[in-house]
């Protein structure tokens, strides 16, 4: 009785834990939207970042994000890693302004951000639902999403290069599926208790919903753009 007892509280207390973190990932990962917001609107509305271009714009978002992304993993256990988060956030705010000022030079720019807006929370919504049903184990995923979000950065970096309309929508379009899918991986991975530190839950998903916006936003550009 005793050990029935205390496997159950055991139960108990670790879907508690599951719940806290999944509960402040969201939080989190709602405010990390605002210095992001306020870095696309810094870059769209000063131009600072329309000269990164080419090898030198690679070459800052390179080191920015991944300087970032190390920060965050070494802070994540302390006070200073939700500040640091939010920084990373704004940095890729700045990252953003480039391409969302393309688009705001369409007559129909506007709409076409919101329309990616509402693409992205409609998949984050899908697959949040589907990692709440779905009680298969998916962290065998994790490997085959990693190879392909690989071939997609190396697909982009060789495209910088080339400047083909036709390869920005191929690599557009694997980033939808892939950074989809990989948001139910990662939602997948907190329901289960495979992460614990939400710093890093909220890393993995704003990463995720940025590349899915980012690509959506890129896609109907090229496709539905209406110049005056």
């Amino acid at each position: 009785m005793n050990d029935q007892v205390q496997t159950l509280d055991y139960g108990t207390t670790v879907a508690t834990e599951r719940n806290r973190v999944l509960r402040n990932t969201y939080w989190l990962l709602a405010l990390s939207l605002i210095p992001t917001v306020l870095g696309a609107w810094i870059g769209v509305a000063t131009g600072i970042t329309r000269g990164l271009t080419g090898g030198i714009g690679l070459i800052v978002f390179f080191a920015g994000a991944f300087g970032f992304m190390f920060a965050i993993e070494k802070t994540k256990n302390s006070a200073a890693g939700v500040p640091v988060l939010l920084a990373f956030t704004f940095f890729m705010g700045l990252m953003l302004a480039r391409l969302i000022a393309m688009v705001l030079g369409f007559k129909n720019g506007s709409s076409l951000i919101m329309t990616a807006f509402g693409g992205t929370a409609g998949v984050f919504f899908v697959m949040a639902s589907l990692a709440s049903v779905i009680k298969r184990d998916l962290s065998g995923m994790g490997k085959w999403l990693f190879v392909g979000a690989l071939a997609i950065m190396i697909g982009g970096i060789i495209n910088v290069f080339v400047g083909s309309t036709v390869g920005m929508m191929v690599i557009s379009m694997m980033a939808i599926g892939i950074f989809s899918a990989y948001m139910l991986y990662d939602l997948k991975q907190i329901i289960d208790g495979g992460e614990t530190n939400y710093i890093s839950a909220t890393l993995a998903l704003y990463l995720d919903i940025f590349n899915v916006f980012q690509s959506l936003l890129a896609l109907l550009g090229i496709m539905g753009g209406e110049r005056d």
